[in-house]
């Protein structure tokens, strides 16, 4: 079987199905191959990619990471982000709002890490959090909005927004990548029994993760809402077997190469006078 992204983008469609969380198998390839030849490659020429995007300052990139817990948003940033240059990248993780975030709009937050022209910028969970744990959970209250603006249409008003912010940042050179990490519940479970059991791991465990399990249904279906409403052609979900981590991290990999690719971003080449200057400057240098 050969991999084509097009098959993991959502597109115009009434249901997403959530049921592929794994696929290795199907690809006749082993673990090892993927790893150690398949991912080297495609970070070579990401890296390669992003030097040219730095380098231009025209377009810059947000990358959104969601997933439920033990999904492997952290480990995609630390296999396939952490090793590109760090000029022109960033990486940015959102916790609970605080007392200042809940006196503005629910985007109010997100802004001062939104990418600078020839920046990637990653979201470790983003402001789809807002139509997800704040949906599931039941959290509008503690956003102390105007009692009338909170209805029954509000999940719906909250992705057209959401929409329209990133048609916004796409008309203004600024890419939006989505990835949907889709574990499986049983998976979801051996990971979070590692990191609980291993004591170099059970610091980055949160007893919210195991609560969360309780409501596995609710997140789904709400996985499933947003996926549909706001996956746009300006800003497209990929949705990622994340049973297969190796495999996951290899396909943010070529998405993000593919999506580098389209924009083909170039260095920029010196004017005459520039060039003429450096030529002086190499001849100073090398007489020396």
């Amino acid at each position: 079987m050969r991999l084509n992204t097009k098959d993991f983008k959502v597109t115009s469609v009434k249901e997403v199905d959530l049921s592929r969380t794994s696929m290795i198998n199907d690809l006749s390839v082993t673990e090892d191959v993927i790893r150690d030849e398949w991912i080297p490659k495609a970070i070579e020429q990401l890296r390669e990619l992003q030097e040219k995007l730095f380098a231009e300052e025209k377009w810059g990139i947000l990358v959104d990471l969601q997933a439920m817990d033990a999904g492997g948003k952290d480990e995609a940033i630390t296999f396939i982000f952490s090793q590109l240059p760090s000029q022109g990248l960033r990486s940015t993780s959102f916790k609970k709002p605080t007392a200042l975030d809940v006196k503005h709009d629910y985007l109010w937050r997100f802004q001062s890490a939104l990418p600078e022209r020839g920046e990637i910028a990653i979201f470790n969970r983003s402001y789809y959090e807002e139509v997800i744990g704040t949906r599931v959970q039941g959290q509008l209250d503690e956003e102390q909005m105007p009692d009338e603006l909170v209805n029954e249409d509000i999940w719906q008003v909250r992705y057209r927004q959401i929409n329209d912010f990133e048609q916004y940042l796409s008309e203004n050179g600024f890419l939006v990548v989505k990835f949907f990490m889709n574990v499986s519940k049983d998976v979801q479970k051996e990971r979070l029994l590692e990191r609980m059991k291993d004591p170099e791991k059970n610091w980055d465990f949160s007893f919210s993760d195991v609560e969360d399990r309780d409501k596995w249904d609710d997140f789904q279906e709400a996985f499933k809402d947003l996926l549909v409403n706001t996956s746009t052609d300006v800003a497209p979900w990929y949705v990622l077997p994340a049973d297969d981590e190796w495999l996951t991290r290899y396909l943010v990999s070529l998405i993000m190469i593919e999506h580098l690719k389209d924009l083909d971003p170039q260095k920029p080449k010196p004017s005459k006078e520039e060039q003429e200057k450096l030529d002086e400057y190499i001849k100073k240098l090398e007489k020396e």
